[in-house]
């Protein structure tokens, strides 16, 4: 099953680096029918705002195929993955990037449904990308699990959770980018602001609530693993910290109305945290310094 789960995997880096150059096929496509729109030619517009080119859609729907696919084989992962070690694929720094790319996944394909805007394919598939390969580079032996992490509910759980958090939290990073790079002439056939505003604000919407799960979570296994439900380990703080900056995009976006820039860029923040969260463990010490990169 060890030896399964590795083609699945080798199988998915593959059809998510197809998939992201047919997606950027599909974007230059429909920026070149941008062009050719503003010059006066007939081109078709998208309901959300994406010009459509010939070959556009061609291009489009090939990546998408691809990209279910490689989802498909990172789910195919993780059930061998799981057979293999004999509880839930997260004991560790490769398996739980695996997962995470595996979230940005899942989270950008429910997006890609709902909104039909590939063209966050263009950073979300990059990102899956990049934790792959990040993977690939760190060991990826199979070992006994240390003491703290023997509970394979929790074990789980809580990472189960948080991947899904995270991945969300990728898509609204993905459409704040989207939304902070366009000019103030013109969209360059990008998706519509609202759209892009929209769609943060959902991903946000969906991961906040798993992110609390996963510190809530995280602190009933603290008590468990080491008698405190709380011990303000860096890692935990740094949860804590991304947990607060999200609310206060929550916040400010409901109560006080914020849309746009300033949201994009509390976005980008909130996103950064969460990379700190999940890389803290090549800075931070404490109780969460293993993962199998020392």
């Amino acid at each position: 099953m060890e030896k399964m789960s590795y083609y699945s995997f080798v199988a998915a880096v593959i059809s998510v680096g197809l998939a992201f150059l047919l997606y950027l096929a599909h974007v230059l496509s429909g920026l070149r029918a941008a062009r050719m729109q503003t010059a006066g030619m007939g081109v078709q517009t998208g309901s959300f705002g994406l010009v459509i080119g010939p070959g556009t859609a061609t291009f489009g729907r090939y990546g998408s195929i691809l990209g279910w696919l490689s989802f498909a084989f990172l789910t195919a992962w993780l059930i061998f993955r799981t057979v293999a070690t004999g509880h839930g694929p997260f004991a560790n720094m490769y398996e739980f990037s695996v997962a995470f790319a595996w979230g940005i996944l899942g989270a950008y394909y429910w997006f890609e449904r709902s909104y039909h805007q590939r063209i966050l394919g263009l950073l979300a598939l990059p990102l899956a990308l990049a934790m792959m390969i990040y993977a690939a580079t760190i060991p990826a032996t199979i070992e006994p699990l240390v003491p703290a992490l023997q509970n394979n509910l929790l074990l789980t759980v809580h990472v189960a959770v948080a991947i899904v958090a995270y991945g969300s939290f990728s898509i609204a990073f993905g459409a704040a980018i989207l939304f902070l790079i366009q000019p103030a002439g013109g969209r360059w056939g990008l998706p519509k602001p609202a759209v892009l505003d929209e769609i943060a604000y959902k991903s946000v919407v969906i991961g906040f609530p798993f992110l609390t799960a996963t510190i809530f979570l995280g602190a009933l296994w603290a008590d468990v693993a080491w008698g405190s439900y709380w011990s303000w380990d860096p890692k935990e703080t740094a949860s804590l910290v991304t947990w607060l900056i999200y609310a206060t995009y929550l916040h400010a976006r409901v109560v006080r109305g914020w849309t746009g820039t300033r949201a994009a860029i509390l976005l980008m923040v909130g996103f950064g945290a969460t990379l700190l969260t999940y890389f803290g463990n090549y800075f931070f010490g404490g109780l969460h310094s293993y993962a199998g990169l020392r």
